[in-house]
């Protein structure tokens, strides 16, 4: 079955190289709110130590920045839809470059937790901006390998994080890195605000007029309504979860503390969770512009896949009576955990073609939500599972499993309603088509 997107509608922005410099400029933005984002994930076990806490309050950095993250989703893409990309991406580069540097120079855990409160609200502001921005410079047709390669690029930020942040963290101090780190930032706002465009020109959206609460209303409601909206929220719910999860926070802990890893091979395996990441991206990106009924299958083959490596790598110790799980295992589960993020990128290819131009920051925001919701309540899960334990990582971990079962259930139920919606908005879009005079 092809692909509804690789129709080019009337009016599809051209692409080309103008279309990569301004989008690319939008991306570095991404890349560095990943990095930014990321960068607790190396710098856990040094954050318990430098503000003296357990391992419930040291998930409360990335909860509490999740939460803020997750939260903004829908306000993100309502200002979207209304300010454009360019005021909405320098907004949110402001404000994650602020939470990195109050992060670097906080003098205790109050003041760590609001740096990254107010980094998350920045970085809330990036990855649907560099959505929008791809919908409005690239043709329709192009939509699926925009987004995995915004996700490619996200994913190299997490590698610039575990390879070159990780290592300065430990070589010039908390401070410095921090810091000295923050200046990325400032470089992406000097770029955003000389070069960067919301569309090229005789694309420029139609104008409407502001209507307060009530647009606000129609906007959520209208996207809401739609199946593939609710359908792309629950794939992204299902998939992204547990590699954000062991990237963010937990995954150092974990092959240090329960698998007796030196730090340095436990980040070169993080590392390979960001390059399998990578690569995955790059396959999926060209399989679902190829053959668009391969959405689902690869989301959920790729939950299937993670679900039994978890399984399996948790129950190793009490099936073998070993005490770490064989290193070639842990390659494998690596390796697995990087498709994670590709298969959520599919979220967003569900949700996109159900929705018109006007609303597609909306339906977006709406989307992004579910995985950094599920983040969220994992994070939380695992800390106060280890904290109640004293230290079970099987235990802890345990908890995706619940949150992937909640995910399947949803996704099963909205498929078919999702995929009658988008069979009807295609049969429309070529009867519209048809009739374009010439």
């Amino acid at each position: 079955m092809s692909s509804s997107s690789s129709v080019s509608l009337p009016g599809d922005p051209p692409g080309g190289r103008r279309a990569m410099v301004v989008w690319g400029i939008g991306v570095s933005v991404y890349f560095v709110a990943v990095i930014f984002r990321t960068s607790l994930g190396v710098a856990g076990l040094d954050a318990a130590e430098r503000f003296h806490v357990n391992a419930s309050a040291l998930s409360t950095f990335s909860i509490l920045q999740l939460l803020v993250y997750a939260g903004m989703q829908i306000p993100v893409g309502l200002l979207v839809d209304r300010l454009g990309t360019k005021k909405v991406l320098a907004i949110g580069v402001v404000l994650f470059t602020a939470g990195q540097l109050g992060f670097a120079f906080s003098p205790s855990y109050g003041t760590a937790l609001a740096s990254r409160a107010l980094l998350g609200c920045g970085d809330a502001m990036t990855f649907i901006s560099v959505l929008r921005l791809g919908t409005r410079w690239f043709p329709a047709r192009r939509g699926p390998m925009v987004a995995q390669f915004a996700g490619l690029v996200g994913m190299a930020g997490n590698l610039v994080s575990t390879l070159v942040l990780a290592r300065l963290l430990h070589g010039i101090g908390w401070t410095a890195a921090f810091a000295g780190s923050a200046l990325a930032g400032v470089v992406v706002l000097v770029l955003l605000l000389l070069f960067l465009k919301d569309h090229p020109e005789g694309h420029e959206p139609e104008p409407f007029p502001h209507q307060g609460a009530a647009y606000v209303r129609r906007q959520i409601a209208a996207s809401w309504r739609e199946p593939g909206t609710r359908l792309g929220l629950w794939v992204h719910f299902t998939t992204q979860f547990p590699a954000m999860v062991f990237l963010l926070l937990w995954g150092l802990p974990f092959l240090v503390e329960a698998q007796g890893l030196s730090r340095a091979t436990a980040g070169e395996l993080l590392t390979l969770v960001v390059l399998s990441n990578m690569a995955v991206g790059l396959v999926y990106g060209q399989i679902i512009a190829r053959h668009h009924a391969a959405r689902l299958p690869l989301a959920l083959g790729t939950v299937a896949a993670t679900a039994l490596l978890w399984a399996v790598t948790l129950a190793y110790p009490v099936v073998s009576a070993a005490e770490q799980v064989p290193m070639w295992l842990l390659i494998v589960l690596c390796a697995v955990l990087g498709a994670c993020g590709p298969a959520s990128m599919i979220g967003f290819d569900f949700a996109r073609p159900a929705n018109p131009p006007e609303r597609q920051g909306t339906a977006s925001g709406i989307t992004n939500m579910g995985g950094f919701v599920a983040s969220m309540t994992t994070l939380f899960a695992v800390g106060v599972l280890l904290d109640a334990t004293g230290g079970d990582y099987t235990v802890a971990f345990s908890a995706v499993f619940v949150l992937q079962a909640v995910g399947i259930s949803q996704i099963l139920r909205l498929r078919k309603r999702a995929a009658r919606r988008e069979r009807e908005r295609l049969v429309a879009s070529r009867v519209e088509t048809v009739h374009v005079p010439a």
